[in-house]
C-alpha cells in the first residue's frame, strides 16, 4: 500500500500533474492500494484536487476525516474544535478556515492562535506543515487517522510505505513499515525517515511510485527500526535481527530447541503487530494463544478449510496457529500442501498474513511441492527441519537467515555449509561449534546479515509464553522398556515402571518416601536423557540441588508442579 501526502509532495500549488495522477493509476492497476493522507480540509482538498476518486482513500484535516471516495462515504473521527475558540478568534481578528475537527491558518498566526488556547484552557494543539499551522484536539494525527482507515480496510500499516515532505508527516511515517521523506523537503524529517525520495518535486514521487509497483515489494531501509531479540553473545552484547522480508531456516538436531528459537521469533513479530500463521504438526506452538491477537485451530477438532482459513486472517492484527499434531502423517501431508496455495494467494491479495512458518519443514516439501506450492520470493517463511538436507536446493538458496542449535550429523553441517553462499569464507574447523552447542545455545551462519561474515554464537533469551509440549506428542506417546524410569519405593521390590510422562506424573503423586531419588538427580536425568527437554530437566535440577540442601517433604510436588507447567496433562 502506499500513504501520499498531498501539498508538497504530489501536488504543486495545490495541483496535482498528470504525470503524477498517471504513476497513482498505475499503482492501483498493479494491485496496490493507495491513500491520501493530508492536512487540509476535506472540502478544500475537493476544490484543488477534483475527483478524489484517483486514490482508494482519503484521511483529511490530519487525521481526524475518513473519506471513502468510491461510495462519498465520510465519517469524523476527532472532536470538533470548540465553538467558543472560533468565536474567540473571530473576536481577535484571526484570518481562519474551520472544517470539522481542524482550525487552518498561516503559520504567522500561531502566537494568536495559542494565546487564545491558554485564555479559554481548551485541550488544543498547534500543528504545523510548513507555511501553515493547524490547531486541533490532542492526540489526533495523521497516524491515528490511518491506522483508522486501515482498520476500516482490513489492512496492516506493515505493508504500507507512507511518503511526506514536512513537519506533520513524523507520525505518518513513524506508523508505516518504510517511511520515506521527499529529497526537497524538511531536512528533519528526511532524518528520521527510512529512505529518501530522489528529485527537485512531484515528478520524483511520480518515478519513484512507478518503480515501486513494478517491484511489486517495499524497499529494504538500511536501517530497520524493528528488531527481533534472539538472545546475548559470550560478551553480553544482546543479538538481534532487523525485522526484514527475509525467508529463515531454522535447523538442528532432534530435541535441541528448534522449536524454541521458531517461538521466540513467532512472539517478537506477533508483539510488533505482525499476522503470523505457523502450520503446527506436533504441537508445540500452542501456548502463542497466550499473546493477544492469536487464535489456535485444529488439534482435537479438523483443521481449517481453506474458507475457514481465509476468514481467521481477515484482520491485519491476527495470527493463527494451526495445530495438526492429532492427524496421520499421510494427513498433515496432504493438508499442508493444500493449505500453503491458499495462503500464499492470500498474502499476494492482501499483504496477510506477514510470515508463514512451518515447522517439520523435511517431511512436507521435497522438490515438486516447492515448485507448486513455494512463494519464495516473498520472502516471508520461517522453516524448521532437523533434516536441512532433505529440503529442496531453491528453498535452501532462497534461506538469508539460518539459525542452527545443536547440530551433531555431519552430514548436516556439510549440507548447511554447502548451501550458505558466505559460508565457504569460514575456517572449516570453526564448524565444529555446532556438535558443541549447550541447551539454550544456538549459532547463527554467516548468511545472516547480522553476522558480519562470520558464524555467532549466542545465549537464548527468554521466552514469554510458556513452550507446553502437546500431550499426544510427548505425554502418551509410550517410550521403550529399556528406557522407562523404575520407581522401588522404599527399596522394596514390587518395583512399577512409568513409560509415559502421565504414568510418572501419577507416581510421584502416591506420596511415597523420593528422597533418594531426589538426593542423586535421577529425575532431571531421566527427563534430559530420554526425553531431550533440558529447559524441563534444567527446573527438576534445582528442585533437587534445594531438596539436598533442605529436604522437604514437598519437593515431589514441585516437581510434579514443574512438568504440569511445561506440558499438557489434560485427560
Amino acid at each position: 500500500m502506499l500513504a501520499l501526502d498531498y501539498d508538497g509532495t504530489i501536488a504543486r500549488d495545490n495541483v496535482v500533474s498528470a504525470d503524477v495522477r498517471e504513476a497513482i493509476a498505475a499503482a492501483r492497476r498493479s494491485g496496490l492500494l493507495v491513500l491520501l493522507v493530508t492536512g487540509r480540509i476535506l472540502d478544500e482538498l475537493r476544490r484543488v484536487a477534483g475527483d478524489l476518486r484517483f486514490v482508494d482513500g482519503v484521511v483529511a484535516e490530519n487525521g481526524a476525516v475518513l473519506h471513502f471516495p468510491e461510495t462519498g462515504h465520510t465519517t469524523t473521527i476527532a472532536p470538533p474544535v470548540p465553538s467558543g475558540f472560533i468565536d474567540e478568534l473571530q473576536r481577535l481578528g484571526v484570518p481562519h478556515a474551520v472544517g470539522r475537527s481542524l482550525i487552518d491558518a498561516d503559520a504567522t498566526q500561531a502566537l494568536a492562535l495559542l494565546r487564545a488556547i491558554r485564555t479559554l484552557e481548551l485541550p488544543l494543539v498547534l500543528i504545523f506543515n510548513g507555511g501553515r499551522v493547524m490547531t486541533m484536539a490532542q492526540g489526533v494525527s495523521k497516524a491515528t487517522g490511518l491506522e483508522a482507515m486501515l482498520k476500516a480496510l482490513r489492512r496492516s500499516p506493515h505493508n504500507l510505505l507512507a511518503i511526506g515532505d514536512a513537519e506533520n508527516d513524523h507520525e505518518l511515517l513513524r506508523l508505516a513499515e518504510v517511511g520515506a521523506a521527499v529529497e526537497w523537503g524538511s531536512m528533519a524529517l528526511r532524518a528520521a525517515a527510512d529512505v529518501v525520495v530522489p528529485g527537485t518535486g512531484p515528478a520524483g514521487v511520480a518515478d519513484y511510485v512507478r518503480a515501486l509497483a513494478t517491484a511489486g515489494r517495499l524497499p529494504v531501509p538500511a536501517r530497520a527500526r524493528r528488531r527481533l531479540r534472539l538472545g546475548y553473545l559470550e560478551d553480553g552484547r544482546e543479538f538481534s535481527l532487523a525485522v526484514r522480508g527475509r525467508n529463515v531456516l531454522v535447523a538442528g538436531d532432534a530435541k535441541s530447541g528448534k522449536s524454541w528459537v521458531a517461538g521466540l521469533l513467532c512472539e517478537q513479530l506477533i508483539l510488533h503487530g505482525y499476522s503470523v500463521c505457523v502450520i503446527d504438526p506436533e504441537g508445540d506452538y500452542r501456548s502463542l494463544e497466550a499473546l493477544t491477537g492469536v487464535t489456535v485451530l485444529g488439534g482435537d477438532e479438523p483443521p481449517p478449510s481453506p474458507r475457514e482459513l481465509m476468514r481467521a486472517l481477515r484482520y491485519a492484527d491476527r495470527s493463527l496457529v494451526i495445530d495438526l499434531s492429532h492427524r496421520q502423517l499421510d494427513e498433515k501431508i496432504e493438508y499442508i500442501r493444500s493449505t500453503l496455495p491458499v495462503l500464499n494467494a492470500l498474502r499476494q491479495r492482501t499483504g496477510l498474513p506477514h510470515r508463514i512458518v512451518l515447522d517439520e519443514a523435511h517431511y512436507f516439501l521435497d522438490a515438486d511441492a516447492t515448485r507448486q506450492l513455494g512463494d519464495l520470493e516473498s520472502h516471508g517463511y520461517t522453516f524448521v527441519t532437523y533434516r536441512a538436507s532433505a529440503l529442496p536446493q531453491a528453498l535452501l538458496c532462497a534461506s538469508e537467515v539460518m539459525i542452527v542449535t545443536r547440530e551433531s550429523d555431519p552430514a548436516e553441517i556439510d549440507a548447511l555449509r554447502r548451501w550458505c553462499s558466505t559460508c565457504q569464507r569460514v575456517d572449516p574447523a570453526r564448524w565444529s561449534v555446532l556438535r558443541r552447542l549447550a541447551t539454550a545455545q544456538a549459532v547463527a551462519l554467516p548468511i545472516t546479515e547480522e553476522c558480519g561474515g562470520d558464524l555467532v554464537l549466542f545465549t537464548l533469551g527468554p521466552r514469554l509464553t510458556p513452550h507446553v509440549r502437546h500431550r499426544e506428542k510427548y505425554v502418551d506417546v509410550p517410550i521403550s522398556e529399556p528406557r522407562a524410569f523404575v520407581f522401588s519405593p522404599n527399596g522394596h521390590h514390587d518395583t512399577r515402571r512409568a513409560r509415559t510422562l502421565r504414568q510418572f506424573v501419577a507416581e510421584l503423586k502416591h506420596g511415597h518416601d523420593w528422597d533418594g531419588y531426589l538426593r542423586r538427580g535421577d529425575f532431571s536425568r531421566w527427563i534430559a536423557d530420554v526425553f531431550g527437554d533440558h529447559v524441563l530437566a534444567g527446573e527438576v535440577r534445582t528442585i533437587e540441588a534445594e531438596h539436598r540442601t533442605a529436604p522437604r517433604s514437598s519437593s515431589a510436588s514441585a516437581v510434579v508442579t514443574a512438568i504440569r507447567a511445561r506440558y499438557d496433562l489434560s485427560p
